[in-house]
């Protein structure tokens, strides 16, 4: 019967793909048979309860063969993925978008397309079980998270950051399966590639086993070997790409482009299988459907097993999320003290103080950062580290590997009763843009602490001073980018992070010294407005200063400074625009005013314009830093309090 079952897969992708006009054939054909065994003598899954916590994970990291996916939760009979979705592949309006995305349709875990992610997101996946697990223990958290993965995935640099971590870490739970197939794009794998990838794990810390991809008995063989060692594992499965396209297969033909009518009845001959486009005989429809009743009772034991625990409540809490009402009052009584205190702090440092009364109010945070933990200021004082002998911490040392820590993250985020955060400087936010991209495509709460945000780290010099980090990052959708001028609006950053369960969220944090500003304690979080007046004019507005972070200090002593000439200047900081952009029209209109405008950031220009408007000016950066210290860089490149006083001065009087 697993014959049959296989062809079902291969059959509807390539009818899928054919009536598409587009689409990628050759793994799901070629992976079949993998799949097949994996779901079928393996997988715990329950379609009829899709976010079961306690479910296995199940990753397409070679998310170009998303017809094999969205075949399987066909045939296992999810009632979000009829026949007609199938017919409707790659259409406006289908779930089965060309690659899988997560939230499109019920059981995609990940959204995955993006050669690497879906590997590294999965090594997330696979830390969140251990983390679950040395909390509640086996009997409500015991499962494992398959990948399937081709040669582009593990092609990309962000796969051996993946599997040195995981490695490292020893996540057991965690089993990968290669579609080593020997076909890229271009052609034969040999014209960019001959590393021993059996070597390359085995090197990691990985159990290795290389099996025939369309061996049944072997690939069943090779998976129970890996759920009983120790550590991650990886099956090099050979297959052949486009399996039972008798003129095709074997050749990058089969990799991105439809069959073909001829081809296709020629596969069907080959394979044995008579049956109409998008028909499944009755029998087979059954043999996977049995999959899910299996899954079903699995999932009913565990419902029975959590009514009975001790910890069924806490473990209904921490999926639940985060008690924010505990943490908004927290978090208030927190900014109250910093308004009457007014410490001078880098926004660095009052984001630790901040996580310091977060991390003791909720224990779903799980921080780290990138080798930076002393500079990121990510870690509280109860944090203990996770390491392969002990999941029982919160705090993740992730090493120096941004772009597989943004993916974790993810993984973790998707797991669910988690918040993650991590922290890198703001510049490496380069090696992790996908990454962050994916968080914000599939919105999930993941924390980016990125500090050292500008050419005020000194001496570090130009590599490191992000002056067009921070217009790259805000051009990202459904991304909010926070860039706090003191430890109150940082503190409200923090507590907008975490209510925001459906956005990821960017804080761009100081390492220089800022002085508190808000002296005036406010229940209200004005941060949320994403841009509000700090200072208003005494009178009528002659002009509006609007500054984010370490620059609203200046802006503050540019209209004290105007302010002596008879000058009124009204103070707007603006620590988030994507926030202040979802603003009703007349609050955004109150705030920015009438009167000409002065924008000031040490970042470049672009992604002001809404702010700006027609006559205004713009003081920051034109280039890129230099290396000295802060106080002369910021003299050198001009973003002082005399050039915005000039600069507004200037706009009065033209």
């Amino acid at each position: 019967m697993e014959d049959n079952m296989a062809n079902a897969i291969r059959a509807l992708s390539m009818d899928a793909i054919q009536k598409a006009n587009s689409g990628h054939p050759g793994m799901p054909m070629g992976m079949a048979d993998v799949a097949t065994v994996l779901f079928n003598r393996f997988i715990k899954i329950d379609p009829a309860n899709p976010d079961w916590p306690d479910r296995d994970r199940f990753v397409l990291s070679a998310g170009h063969g998303s017809m094999l996916l969205y075949s399987i939760h066909h045939l296992l009979g999810y009632d979000d993925m009829d026949m007609e979705q199938l017919r409707n592949f790659r259409q406006m309006g289908a779930r089965t978008a060309g690659h899988p995305e997560y939230g499109h349709a019920k059981g995609i875990e990940t959204t995955t397309g993006p050669l690497g992610q879906g590997l590294a997101t999965a090594v997330g996946m696979a830390l969140g079980e251990r983390l679950q697990n040395a909390r509640f223990g086996d009997d409500l958290v015991d499962h494992h998270t398959y990948v399937i993965a081709g040669d582009g995935c593990l092609m990309e640099g962000i796969s051996h950051e993946a599997i040195d971590f995981a490695g490292n870490l020893g996540l057991g739970k965690l089993i990968v399966l290669w579609d080593d197939n020997s076909i890229c794009i271009d052609g034969d794998t040999a014209l960019t590639t001959g590393t021993d990838q059996m070597a390359r794990f085995a090197a990691s810390k990985w159990h290795t086993i290389a099996v025939d991809g369309h061996d049944k008995a072997a690939i069943a063989a090779a998976i129970t070997a890996a759920r009983a060692d120790p550590r991650p594992s990886f099956i090099a499965c050979k297959t052949i790409i486009g399996f039972g396209a008798p003129n095709k297969q074997g050749t990058a033909a089969t990799h991105g482009a439809p069959l073909g009518e001829d081809e296709i009845i020629a596969a069907r001959k080959i394979l044995g299988w008579p049956h109409a486009p998008f028909t499944i005989p009755g029998e087979v429809k059954s043999a996977w459907e049995a999959i899910a009743t299996r899954g079903n009772k699995a999932q009913g034991l565990w419902a029975a097993r959590v009514q009975g625990s001790g910890q069924a409540q806490a473990f209904r809490a921490a999926m639940a999320g985060p008690d924010l009402a505990a943490l908004n009052q927290a978090m208030r009584k927190y900014r109250q003290s910093l308004s009457a205190d007014a410490p001078k702090t880098a926004t660095r440092k009052a984001s630790q103080m901040a996580l310091e009364i977060i991390n003791a109010t909720t224990d779903l945070t799980i921080g780290g950062s990138a080798d930076l933990t002393g500079s990121n200021l990510t870690r509280t004082s109860r944090m203990q580290p996770v390491s392969a002998d002990d999941f029982s911490g919160s705090y993740i040392h992730y090493g120096v590997r941004e772009f597989s820590m943004a993916a974790a993250m993810n993984g973790l985020a998707l797991h669910g009763g988690i918040i993650p955060y991590g922290g890198t400087f703001l510049v490496f936010a380069d090696y992790m843009r996908g990454a962050i991209r994916l968080s914000a495509l599939m919105g999930q709460r993941v924390i980016y602490v990125l500090t050292h945000d500008s050419i005020g780290l000194g001496e570090d010099g130009p590599t490191h001073q992000p002056v067009e980090t921070i217009a790259s990052l805000r051009a990202i959708p459904n991304l909010n980018v926070y860039r706090p001028a003191d430890a109150v609006e940082t503190a409200e950053a923090w507590e907008l992070a975490l209510q925001d369960e459906t956005t990821p969220s960017v804080l761009c944090l100081s390492r220089q010294g800022l002085p508190t500003l808000r002296l005036a304690h406010s229940d209200e979080l004005l941060s949320a407005k994403g841009a509000y007046v700090l200072q208003e004019a005494e009178g009528a507005r002659d002009v509006t200063i609007i500054a984010t972070g370490s620059e609203v200090e200046i802006a503050m002593q540019a209209a004290a400074l105007l302010a002596e000439t008879g000058t009124r200047a009204a103070v707007v900081s603006a620590p988030c625009f994507e926030r202040f952009k979802a603003q009703p029209a007349a609050y955004r209109a109150g705030v920015l005013g009438t009167a000409p405008r002065v924008g000031v950031e040490a970042a470049i220009e672009q992604g002001w314009g809404a702010l700006l408007g027609g006559n205004s000016a713009f003081i920051g950066m034109h280039s890129f830093g230099a290396s000295a210290p802060a106080d002369q860089l910021y003299t050198h490149f001009g973003i002082t309090v005399r050039a915005v006083a000039d600069a507004a001065t200037t706009l009065i009087s033209a």
